[in-house]
C-alpha cells in the first residue's frame, strides 16, 4: 500500500492547503489506491505529531511500501530527523517520493540531493525563527502588548504607540487593592508566602474565584509590571545585571515594567542577569520602596533552597557564617545552653568547616547590644515626612547614574584606543568624575536638610528597647541590619544606616 502524508503547520494564505498537497501527491499514483495520513496544525521542526507516528507504526507492521509527500520538508525540516526517517525507510524497503522534487531515494546521487535540500529545509526555518526573534525585540522595546494572560490588578484596553494599533493595561481598582495588600504585607520581615496565603484564604481573597498558592504570591511578587518606576527602580535592575532599554531620565516614578527574557537560559523568575527591562505604557500602582522591600526579600530567600522562619532566633535570615558565607541555624541540644548557631552548608553537604561553637543566646545578646549602641548616635528619631525637594533629588539621581554610563562606556573605549586618543578620553573621564562628585555633594546637602526638617519627633526611644517582643526584635534588626557574619570569636555587623 502506498501512503500520502501531508502537513500544514498554519493556514495562512501563501501557504499550500492540505487539499492541495494531496492532489500534488495524488499524480504520482496514476489512479492507485493510498492510504492517507494528514497533521495540520503542527510544525516542522521534529517528528513528535499523531498521524506521521501511525505512518511509522504502519510502516514498521509492513502494510506501507511507499511515502508520497507534496516537498520534504513535509517530513521534517531537521536535518537529525530527516536523515533517520531516510535510514528508517531504508530498513523497512520503504520508497520515498517528494511530487514537486521528484527525488529518487533508489541512487546515491538522489541521496545526496536530498541531503543537500533538507539542510536549506533547516536554513529557511533557522531563519524565519531568527527574523520572528527580532521582530519580537523590536515590538517589545516599543512597548507594544506581546500577547500572554492579562496580570492580576489589570484588565487589556485598546491603545495606539508610535501610529501602531495595539493594547495596554488598565488598572481594575478592586484587584490592585488586594495586590498592594500582597505587597505590604510580604515586605514585612515576619510574613512569608505561606502567611500571605492563609491571611488571604482566611478573608476569603481570591484571584478571579481561584484560590491564591504560594507560587501565584510569589509570581506577582517578582513581577515589575506592577512597580511605579522610579530611579530607585533603574538602580536595581542595574545592579543585578539586567539590560534596560530605557534612559534613567525616563524612570519617572509612573509607569510599570515589561521584563522580558534575554540571551541567558536561567528562568527570569530566578535572575535578573541579562533580562531586558523596557517601560510599560500603563501606570503602576506600588510605589517604589514597597516593591523594593518584597523583591529583594525574594532575592535574599533564592540564597538558601529552604528559606528560614524566625521562630527559634531573631536572627534568623541575617546571620552567615563568617568561613563560607551560607546562613547560619538554630540547633537544639539538651545541654545548659540549649540553643547554638550552625552553619547550614555544614550540615547539609560537609564542604564548610564551620564557624566554631556560637551559642544562640550570646550572639542575640550581642547582636542587641550592638544595635543599642548604633541607636545611641541618634537623640531622636523622625517619622514620617512628607517628601520635599523630591523632584530634584529623583533629578540628581538619575543625572549620576547617566554619568556613570558614560564613564563605563569611555572606559570600555580606552582599551581599545590609541596614543593620540587616550589624553582625549582621560580628560573626558575626569570632566565626568568631577561632575559626578559635585552630584554627590549636593545630594548629601539635600539629606542633611531632610533630617533638619521639622518633623514628628520621638525622644527617649532607648528606655523601651528592653521591652522589645521577639517580633519587634526582629523587626528591629531587619530595618537597620544587612546582614552579620559570625565566627567563633569574630562577628561582623553590616548596617543599612
Amino acid at each position: 500500500m502506498k501512503a500520502i502524508y501531508a502537513r500544514q503547520s498554519v493556514d495562512r494564505m501563501e501557504s499550500i492547503s492540505i487539499e492541495s498537497q494531496i492532489e500534488f501527491c495524488k499524480y504520482e499514483l496514476k489512479g492507485e489506491d493510498f492510504r492517507m495520513y494528514v497533521d495540520k496544525g503542527y510544525s516542522g521542526k521534529n517528528t513528535d505529531r499523531p498521524h506521521f507516528q501511525k505512518m511509522v507504526s504502519d510502516i514498521k507492521k509492513g502494510e506501507i511500501t511507499h511515502v508520497i509527500v507534496y516537498k520534504l520538508d513535509r517530513i521534517s525540516r531537521s536535518i537529525l530527523d530527516f536523515t533517520s526517517m531516510m535510514e528508517f525507510f531504508q530498513k523497512y524497503h520503504v520508497e520515498f517520493i517528494s511530487a514537486t522534487e521528484k527525488f529518487d531515494t533508489s541512487t546515491p546521487v538522489g541521496r545526496a540531493m536530498l541531503s543537500i535540500c533538507i539542510v536549506f529545509a533547516q536554513l529557511e526555518r533557522e531563519t524565519i525563527q531568527k527574523r520572528i526573534a527580532d521582530a519580537y525585540a523590536s515590538r517589545s522595546k516599543k512597548g507594544l502588548y506581546m500577547g500572554g494572560r492579562i496580570p492580576y490588578g489589570y484588565r487589556l484596553v485598546d491603545t495606539v504607540i508610535d501610529g501602531i494599533k495595539t493594547s495596554k493595561y488598565e488598572i481594575v481598582p478592586q484587584e490592585a487593592e488586594q495586590v498592594v495588600l500582597i505587597y505590604h504585607m510580604y515586605a514585612q520581615p515576619q510574613f512569608s508566602y505561606g502567611d500571605v496565603v492563609r491571611y488571604l484564604q482566611e478573608k476569603e481573597l481570591t484571584k478571579r474565584g481561584e484560590p491564591w498558592s504560594r507560587s501565584k504570591i510569589a509570581t506577582l511578587i517578582k513581577n515589575p509590571i506592577y512597580v511605579r518606576s522610579d530611579w530607585k527602580i533603574y538602580e536595581f535592575f542595574h545592579s543585578q545585571g539586567a539590560i534596560l532599554h530605557n534612559d534613567p531620565s525616563e524612570f519617572i516614578g509612573i509607569y510599570g515594567c515589561y521584563l522580558y527574557q534575554g540571551a541567558y537560559t536561567e528562568r527570569k523568575t530566578s535572575t535578573l542577569r541579562g533580562q531586558y527591562v523596557v517601560l510599560a505604557p500603563h501606570e503602576g500602582f506600588v510605589e517604589a520602596d514597597i516593591w523594593l522591600r518584597a523583591r529583594m526579600k525574594c532575592l535574599h530567600n533564592q540564597q538558601s533552597q529552604r528559606p528560614i522562619k524566625a521562630t527559634n532566633t531573631w536572627l534568623a535570615g541575617k546571620i552567615k557564617c563568617g568561613r563560607c558565607g551560607y546562613a547560619l541555624i538554630v540547633k537544639k541540644s539538651k545541654t545548659k545552653r540549649e540553643k547554638y548557631f550552625v552553619c547550614s552548608h555544614k550540615y547539609q553537604t560537609y564542604q564548610c568547616s564551620g564557624g566554631g561553637t556560637i551559642y544562640a543566646d550570646e550572639m542575640e545578646d550581642l547582636v542587641f547590644q550592638e544595635m543599642k549602641r548604633k541607636l545611641r548616635e541618634f537623640q531622636a528619631l523622625h517619622g514620617p515626612s512628607v517628601e520635599k525637594d523630591g523632584q530634584k533629588v529623583a533629578e540628581l539621581h538619575i543625572k549620576r547614574q547617566q554619568i556613570k554610563n558614560e564613564i563605563y562606556l569611555l572606559l570600555e573605549k580606552v582599551r581599545l584606543a590609541g596614543n593620540a586618543l587616550m589624553p582625549y578620553l582621560n580628560q573626558q573621564i575626569e570632566v565626568l568624575s568631577d561632575e559626578k562628585k559635585r552630584i554627590e555633594a549636593e545630594l548629601k546637602i539635600y539629606m542633611e536638610k531632610e533630617k533638619n526638617r521639622n518633623i514628628p519627633i520621638i525622644n527617649n526611644y532607648m528606655d523601651h528597647l528592653p521591652e522589645l517582643s521577639f517580633e519587634d526584635k526582629r523587626i528591629l534588626v531587619d530595618i537597620f541590619v544587612e546582614k552579620i557574619t559570625a565566627m567563633e570569636g569574630h562577628v561582623c555587623i553590616w548596617w543599612k544606616i
